[in-house]
């Protein structure tokens, strides 16, 4: 949870020194944010198909499982993370000009993406530590890598971005490279503790040698996740060329809403790895009962943060968003975004914790499918229906986040229930 929370918090550092260069530069992370993670998101789910292997090796005391899932992981996710940047960087500034993109925010959107699409490999070293050492129940460590690349960051940001010093002001095009540099120190980091492997897991040359039925297997899981999560992101691309059409404000709007509401969200994601982990060790262990228990009790700790983080946005959004940008057009979008969606990402947030009994499982399918609903059969069509051919204008976009959160909430809470996901692996065959 600390984890995800600091990768947020660089976010907002982001939209914090940028907003303060005015709408435009703000929204180049935003445009780039969905692109990036609907090519990114194939890595992540096979990351995390990874973590569901280790974790069940690891709860069948198998080492050698442990560390040969570990490099099976390693080869496909830097394979992947090749292709990857080779795409974004060529085909980028295409999908942009579809994307209908703002002319005054265009050449700041391609400049960051660029960037980062050329580090994408660094940034998949990443995924690697945090897969592997989930998998073994060790969070802290991913931890302390992903504090000293924020932390640089953090310092690198408004000398790069304003050119403070004997740095040049790079603005837009700075806060990205200051992303990649402090991605890549955090790489050679975690590259040293998975090849030293004193954390319970060891990155070995001998397991990276690819294993078709590992891969298979790996697909299984990976594969599902990842169609369901990318359709999503391309889902929330498409979304994203619907917003740019009301202007820079409401852009603007969305994308400081969508990173508080990511802020307040962490608890979920951060309770949704550690169940992935715990429920793949239980189920490793053949102890059903105590998986059960893992989901229940990381729902009932969750609610406690995302209620409490909603109330404060539904009453409050416009101090939130203020924060950052001061432009009033923004503040009175981003208020009445939160005064509609907030009770929405509460039930939202629940269901991505199950999102990790699932995972953990191996029974990733019905997120795909729920992923898929959520932006494709939910949101998309009824946020053109509302904003564009009923006229509600931005207020339409909000309407229709709140009623696709409500719905694929309520939709996943009962597939949980059929209990599938409990029995979807024979704990034998890892």
């Amino acid at each position: 949870m600390l984890n995800n929370l600091l990768q947020m918090l660089l976010n907002l550092a982001d939209a914090f020194y940028l907003g303060k260069l005015g709408a435009a530069a703000v929204s180049a992370p935003t445009i780039s944010f969905n692109l990036i993670f609907f090519l990114v998101v194939f890595g992540m789910s096979f990351g995390m198909a990874g973590t569901t292997l280790i974790a069940q090796s690891k709860g069948k005391r198998d080492q050698e499982r442990v560390d040969f899932y570990l490099g099976q992981t390693t080869t496909v996710l830097m394979s992947m993370s090749v292709v990857i940047a080779i795409v974004g960087i060529t085909l980028g500034g295409t999908i942009l000009r579809l994307m209908q993109v703002p002319e005054d925010a265009f050449e700041f959107t391609r400049q960051y993406m660029t960037i980062i699409f050329a580090g994408m490999p660094i940034m998949f070293v990443g995924f690697i530590l945090r897969s592997a050492l989930q998998g073994v129940g060790n969070s802290v460590t991913p931890l302390i890598v992903q504090s000293i690349a924020i932390g640089l960051n953090l310092i690198l940001d408004p000398l790069v971005i304003f050119g403070i010093g004997p740095f040049p002001r790079l603005e837009v095009a700075g806060a990205a490279y200051a992303t990649v540099f402090s991605r890549l120190v955090a790489s050679i980091v975690a590259l040293s503790i998975l090849v030293r492997g004193r954390r319970g897991i060891r990155l070995q040359l001998r397991h990276m040698k690819p294993d078709w039925h590992a891969i298979r297997r790996l697909a299984s899981i990976g594969l599902p996740a990842s169609i369901g999560q990318g359709l999503s992101a391309l889902g929330f691309t498409v979304l994203q060329g619907v917003v740019n059409t009301f202007g820079t404000a409401v852009v603007a709007a969305f994308g400081i809403g969508n990173r508080i509401v990511g802020l307040f969200n962490m608890p979920a994601f951060g309770f949704s790895q550690a169940t992935t982990a715990l429920v793949g060790q239980c189920l490793g262990a053949k102890r059903k009962d105590q998986a059960v228990t893992v989901v229940k009790q990381s729902v009932i700790t969750v609610a406690i943060f995302i209620v409490s983080g909603m109330t404060l946005t539904f009453f409050f959004g416009s101090s939130f968003v203020r924060f950052f940008v001061s432009d009033p057009d923004v503040v009175q979008y981003g208020a009445t975004m939160f005064r509609i969606i907030s009770m929405s990402v509460v039930l939202f947030a629940l269901f991505t914790v199950t999102v990790g009994a699932f995972q953990g499982g191996g029974d990733t399918k019905p997120v795909m499918f729920l992923n898929i609903g959520r932006l494709w059969g939910l949101r998309l069509p009824v946020a053109y229906l509302l904003a564009i051919v009923l006229n509600w204008g931005p207020d339409g976009i909000w309407w229709s986040m709140f009623f696709s959160n409500l719905v694929t909430a309520t939709a996943g809470f009962l597939v949980l229930r059929r209990g599938r996901w409990l029995s979807k692996i024979d704990p034998d065959t890892i």
